[in-house]
């Protein structure tokens, strides 16, 4: 399965994981994942990255990996028995 027929349908997906000849992408909508060949991602695509269109938009990866940063710091920080949040 080609990424450009991944994103056309679906929107927009995140690069899981990146190996030498394929890439694990993530679907941002419904959280299913597929395996793509690699060389279907833009060249510069790195781990975390969004795709949409077949091209990285970095404003979105930016977006995802702030979303991610405060989500761990919020798990980070225990909780006192008894606290209700």
């Amino acid at each position: 399965m080609m990424v450009g027929s991944v994103v056309g349908s679906s929107g927009a997906v995140q690069v899981d994981v990146l190996e030498d000849a394929r890439a694990r992408v993530v679907w941002l909508e419904t959280g299913q994942s597929c395996t793509v060949e690699r060389h279907t991602l833009p060249a510069d695509v790195r781990e975390g990255d969004v795709v949409v269109d077949g091209r990285t938009e970095p404003e979105a990866t930016a977006l995802r990996r702030l979303e991610v940063a405060l989500r761990r710091a919020r798990l980070a920080v225990p909780v006192p028995p008894g606290l209700e949040l």
